[in-house]
C-alpha cells in the first residue's frame, strides 16, 4: 500500500506512551517521505524542537541528541528551530553544536532560537539535585529519577514570572547580569533553607555535574573541540558551606549567549514565512502524552506540555489543521517510579533480552520493560488524537522459541469490573490488574525485512492486533476513530523500517 499523504504541512511527532518511543528516528523518515511525495528536496523548511530541554534524548541517523532537533541529520532542512516552549541551557547547546559542526554537519547557519526561548542555567541544575536530595533525606521518600538537567526548576521560573529569555542578550550586560545574579542567589537560599541540603551534599553537587558532563562529552575533549575544564563545574563552587562563585557563573553564561547571539530570532515570523512559501514544518516533541504535566501522573510527569497543542504555542502561530504522528514501541518501557501495570517478569528470558536494549539516551538509566498497553495508546488516541501510528522495535520481540506475547486490552478492578480507559486517579489505578490477550510469537530475525508481507504471519498479526486493541479502547464500544499505521520499525538504523503497511480495514480483518 502506498503511504497516505500527510493531511497538513504542519506535522507533530509525538509519543503516545511513557516516552522513549523512537520519535527522533522518525524525523529523517518523515523528511524523506515528504521529499519523495513532493519531488522537491527542500520541501521541509523547518524542524522545530517544541518542548522540554536537554532531558529528552533522541537518536537519529546514529546521532544521540539532547537539545538540538533531530533534523540536524538532513542538510536539506533550511531551519532547525528551538521554540519558545523549550528551556535551553546555552552551554549545552554549544556542547552539541560544535562537535556536530566538526563532523561536517552545517548548523551555525541553520540553527535558530526563538527570542522567547527560556534560558536554563546552573541554578536550575543545582535545584534539580537539591529537590532529589530533599525527597530522599527530608521526606524519606523515593527519588523522582530526575535527569539532573534542571528542566522542572527552569519551568518553575517561567510560571513564577522570573524568566530569562534568549532575546535578553540584547539588553545591557549590567541588566542581564542582574537577572542572573538574582536567580542564582535565590536558588542558593531555596537549596539551603527549603531543601535543607547539607553543606557536604551541596559541595558534592558540583562533583556530580562534573562527572556527568565529563563522561558525556569525553569524545569532544579527546577531539580537541573543548578543553576538559569546560565541563568542570567545581569552578563555580565558592567559599564557605554554601558558596557559589556567582560572578563566574554569570560570566560563563553570558559568554555562551553571546556566542549564539546571531542564532536568536523571531521564530513566529520564520514559521509564517515558511508556511507562505508552501514548506512543511515538523514539530519534534520530547517525552510523551502520559508525561504531560496535565495529562500525566505526578511525580513522574515532565514540566512541559508534550502533545500536539503545544506546537502552536511554542511556534507562536494560530491553531490550525495539523497532522499528528503518534509513536510507540511494540512493547512498553518506563523509568522512574511509575505505576507499571504491564511490567514483565524480571526473570523472563524476553525481559532480560529487552533490558539489554533499554537505556535512556539522556541519563543512561535502565528502563523497566512491559507488555504493549493498548489502554494507554487508545486513551491517548481518544483524548489526544493522532492520525498515524508508528510501532518501533518490533524486531526486539523475536524469541528463540517463538513463545507467546501479551497485549493489554483492558484493566480489571478488585471487584472484577473491566475498565477500558486510564483512570485519572492513582488511588484507583494502582489497584488495577491488566487484562491480557495472548498471541503467538515468532522465531525469525525480522531486522532485514522491508515489506509487511515478508514478516512472519505471527508478527503481522501482532501488529494488526495491537492496532485493533488500540482502536477498541479509543472507540469504547462505538465507532473507531480514523487511524493509519504509517511505519513499523524493525531496528535502530534509518533503513530498518517497513512502510507498506496494509490499510487499517485490512489490519482489522487480520487481527
Amino acid at each position: 500500500m502506498a503511504l497516505t499523504p500527510f493531511s497538513s504541512r504542519l506535522i507533530a511527532d509525538v509519543g503516545v506512551s511513557m516516552g522513549d518511543e523512537g520519535k527522533g528516528r522518525l524525523i529523517p523518515e518523515v523528511i524523506a517521505e515528504i521529499t519523495e511525495q513532493t519531488g522537491h528536496h527542500d520541501s521541509v523548511g523547518i524542524v522545530m524542537k517544541v518542548n522540554g530541554g536537554a532531558n529528552s534524548g533522541h537518536t537519529a541517523g546514529g546521532l544521540k541528541l539532547n537539545l538540538l532537533p533531530a533534523g540536524v541529520v538532513d542538510g536539506s532542512v533550511r531551519w532547525l528551530a528551538i521554540g519558545s516552549g523549550v528551556v535551553a541551557d546555552p552551554r549545552k547547546a554549544l556542547w552539541e553544536l560544535k562537535p556536530l559542526e566538526a563532523r561536517g554537519y552545517k548548523l551555525w547557519e541553520r540553527l535558530v532560537f526563538d527570542e522567547r526561548t527560556m534560558v536554563s542555567d546552573l541554578s536550575h541544575r543545582l535545584l534539580d539535585l537539591a529537590w532529589e536530595d530533599y525527597r530522599q533525606n527530608v521526606l524519606k521518600g523515593e527519588p523522582r529519577g530526575s535527569t539532573g538537567r534542571g528542566i522542572t526548576p527552569a519551568y518553575l521560573d517561567e510560571v513564577g514570572q522570573m524568566q530569562i529569555f534568549y532575546g535578553d542578550i540584547e539588553d545591557t550586560s549590567d541588566n542581564l547580569a542582574k537577572l542572573f545574579r538574582e536567580r542564582l542567589e535565590r536558588a542558593v537560599c531555596v537549596i539551603r533553607h527549603v531543601c535543607q541540603v547539607s553543606p557536604e551534599a551541596w559541595s558534592g553537587f558540583f562533583d556530580t555535574l562534573t562527572n556527568a558532563e565529563q563522561r558525556a562529552n569525553q569524545e569532544s575533549v579527546d577531539a580537541g573541540i573543548f578543553p576538559a575544564s569546560e565541563f568542570d563545574f567545581t569552578q563555580f563552587r565558592g567559599e564557605g558551606d554554601y558558596g557559589l562563585n556567582v560572578d563566574r557563573v554569570i560570566e560563563v553564561y553570558i559568554d555562551a549567549l553571546k556566542q549564539l547571539k546571531n542564532n536568536i530570532a523571531d521564530v513566529r515570523e520564520l514559521v509564517i514565512q515558511n508556511q507562505q512559501a508552501g514548506k512543511y514544518l515538523v514539530g519534534e516533541f520530547g517525552q510523551s502524552y502520559w508525561l504531560d504535566k496535565r495529562a500525566g501522573f505526578s511525580p513522574n510527569v515532565t514540566a512541559s506540555h508534550t502533545f500536539t497543542p503545544e506546537l502552536f504555542l511554542s511556534a507562536g502561530i494560530p491553531a490550525q489543521p495539523v497532522h499528528t504522528i503518534g509513536c510507540c514501541k511494540a512493547y512498553d518501557t518506563k523509568v522512574g517510579t511509575h505505576i507499571f501495570l504491564t511490567k514483565m517478569d524480571d526473570e523472563a528470558p524476553l525481559t532480560i533480552a529487552l533490558k539489554k536494549l533499554e537505556f535512556g539516551v539522556s541519563t543512561g538509566r535502565q528502563r523497566m520493560v512491559g507488555w504493549f498497553d493498548a489502554v494507554e495508546k487508545g486513551d491517548c488516541l481518544r483524548f489526544g488524537g493522532y492520525q498515524d501510528l508508528v510501532i518501533n522495535k518490533l524486531d526486539a520481540l523475536t524469541q528463540p522459541d517463538g513463545g507467546t506475547l501479551k497485549v493489554c486490552v483492558a484493566y480489571q478492578d478488585p471487584q472484577g469490573k473491566r475498565i477500558y480507559g486510564v483512570p485519572r486517579e492513582d488511588a484507583i489505578r494502582r489497584n488495577l490488574t491488566p487484562v491480557y490477550e495472548e498471541l503467538e510469537g515468532w522465531t525469525k530475525d525480522i531486522s532485514s525485512v522491508r515489506s509487511f508481507k515478508d514478516l512472519p504471519t505471527a508478527a503481522q498479526r501482532y501488529v494488526a492486533f495491537c492496532t485493533k486493541a488500540t482502536l477498541d479502547v479509543a472507540g469504547r464500544g462505538g465507532s473507531h476513530p480514523p487511524l493509519n499505521v504509517r511505519y513499523v520499525g524493525v531496528g535502530p538504523d534509518p533503513s530498518q523500517i517497513i512502510k507498506d503497511i496494509p490499510a487499517t480495514a485490512d489490519l482489522l480483518k487480520l487481527a
